[in-house]
């Protein structure tokens, strides 16, 4: 990656690094604008990097499957053929229009940069994770919310809160790793798809239901086991467990971006079919850009991110080509 220092002046600035946002860095090299991306995490991939970096994702063309890590290094390195630069760690706070029709970007630093346009590209924005009411006082000691890196867990007894997709994807993906893997949930109904909970029950996984996580136990080495609340059984419950991964969900923000003078509608913003937000030069694609019919999937954001692109280069130079032609066609 590029050098993290503040440039005074790009093209375009994209906000969000995660794979809409670096795809859409390279398309931006592809059609010669100068790029800078800024993000809040402190490594490129966003939510993939931050809550799954080691889960196979099956829906991006042309894979079987990845592994999130696998992709996000694929993009950063597909996009630094045009030497991006990536301001991580920081947030674009204020949007200030300028006279040219660009805007003054102010960071969460104090660090100014005229843009002649801005890519919203920011997921679900600044996401928190749903606290486990019986986990307080664990995180980090045995309960995590995700899990960066499987082979931490090999060997373990790994107890797995929640009913969505995230819960039951980690107990695929833990399930070679771990000694034993338990989802517990408070519901007989799940939000994930019925058919990653085919293979769920196909492992062998115990899954408990109707049930609440009422304490966590441990000594000096860390998390022993924990107690559960069965509405089965009168007694409590007692599982082993070395790790806790609290998988109930995250709540998102949007942060500074709200105050941007943008439409919001469902926390995510408005945009028409060229990706164009409510004000000029704003544009946005992957999961924050709404419209009717949107599909929230990464293999959406590409193509989002490079419809963006290409009428971003349009909005600043009237005389260049909406189709840029294609990328097999140059040397």
């Amino acid at each position: 990656m590029s050098s993290v220092e503040t440039p005074s002046e790009v093209d375009l600035l994209i906000v969000g690094a995660g794979p809409t946002g670096l795809y859409a860095a390279y398309y931006a090299g592809f059609r010669e604008l100068s790029t800078a991306i800024v993000d809040s995490l402190p490594e490129a991939g966003g939510q993939v990097t931050a809550m799954y970096p080691e889960k196979q994702i099956f829906d991006v063309a042309g894979f079987p499957s990845i592994i999130g890590r696998d992709l996000v290094s694929a993009l950063v390195e597909q996009a630094d053929q045009f030497k991006p630069t990536y301001l991580l760690g920081r947030k674009a706070r204020t949007v200030t229009e300028l006279a040219d029709g660009g805007y003054l970007v102010g960071l969460d630093d104090g660090a100014e940069l005229r843009v002649s346009a801005i890519l919203i590209t920011a997921g679900m924005g600044e996401f928190s994770p749903r606290p486990l009411p019986a986990g307080d006082g664990w995180l980090g000691r045995g309960m995590v919310h995700f899990v960066p890196v499987l082979e931490e867990h090999r060997d373990q007894d790994v107890v797995v809160v929640g009913g969505g997709d995230s819960a039951f994807d980690w107990a695929l993906s833990l399930h070679p790793i771990a000694r034993s893997v338990t989802i517990v949930h408070r519901r007989g109904k799940f939000r994930a798809f019925a058919a990653t909970v085919r293979q769920v029950r196909e492992l062998g996984v115990p899954i408990i239901t109707d049930a609440q996580v009422t304490e966590l136990r441990g000594d000096d080495t860390g998390l022993t086991e924990v107690e559960l609340a069965v509405a089965s059984d009168p007694a409590p419950v007692v599982l082993p467990a070395q790790t806790v991964v609290a998988a109930l969900g995250f709540t998102a923000d949007l942060g500074p971006i709200e105050s941007w003078g943008l439409e919001i509608t469902r926390r995510a913003v408005a945009v028409d079919t060229t990706m164009k937000t409510a004000r000029d030069r704003i544009y946005a694609a992957g999961d924050i850009a709404a419209y009717p019919g949107k599909v929230k999937l990464i293999a959406t954001g590409f193509g989002e991110a490079a419809t963006a692109v290409n009428n971003i280069a349009v909005a600043l130079n009237p005389e260049a080509h909406l189709f840029p032609g294609h990328s097999s066609d140059v040397s």
